[in-house]
């Protein structure tokens, strides 16, 4: 079982998404080591998306897509509104001129922003809803296959949200060489604000 499930949530975990587009922003803004902070926010809600798809909640969540909306809506606005400060070269999560000068981004704020881009997502919701319940044995005891499955799931994850975020980090070291700090800012404000309208819409 665990033989089909591991390469079919890589697959789903690696394409390119919210959370991932995310990682790669923060990964070119603010670093990898910085964007650590997000990861394990988003990891914290994957693992509370993943626990709850399973023990039923999700059935009440997509009962009342109010409790989605609020949380689509506010957390899609803010991501967006730190995009247009990033494409306008300001705020603190704007690549600085002088790169030697470190941000000062809070890092319980960058971890709230992965924890609500994870539970805010109904297509996350709606993926582990169909993945999950096929891979439980129902005659085996369910704490431990939670704890086997939720394990993989979330290393998976912080897995590809490295990989993306190298590759903002990446991305950052090419146009450096050009100094085109505006050009950083205004990629990374638009996939930012991509990411907001994703949410908010998605």
């Amino acid at each position: 079982m665990l033989a089909v499930f591991i390469p079919t949530f890589f697959f789903v975990s690696v394409t390119p998404g919210m959370c991932m587009t995310f990682a790669m922003t923060l990964g070119m803004s603010i670093g990898v080591r910085k964007s650590l902070h997000m990861m394990w926010g988003e990891l914290i809600g994957v693992g509370l998306v993943s626990l709850a798809s399973v023990v039923g909640v999700a059935a009440i969540m997509l009962n009342y897509p109010s409790l989605f909306s609020v949380l689509k809506y506010l957390g899609g606005a803010y991501l967006f509104y730190l995009g247009v400060q990033m494409w306008l070269s300001k705020g603190k999560m704007a690549i600085p001129d002088d790169l030697s000068v470190s941000t000062n981004t809070s890092p319980l704020s960058l971890a709230m922003q992965g924890f609500v881009t994870a539970i805010a997502n109904p297509k996350g919701w709606a993926f582990m809803v169909s993945l999950l319940p096929p891979f439980i044995n129902p005659q085996l005891a369910m704490p431990p296959q939670l704890a086997v499955l939720i394990g993989i799931i979330l290393m998976t994850e912080f897995g590809c949200l490295l990989l993306y975020a190298s590759g903002g980090r990446t991305l950052r070291h090419f146009l450096q060489k050009s100094g085109n700090v505006r050009l950083m800012n205004r990629i990374a404000g638009t996939l930012m604000m991509g990411v907001g309208v994703w949410l908010a819409i998605g």
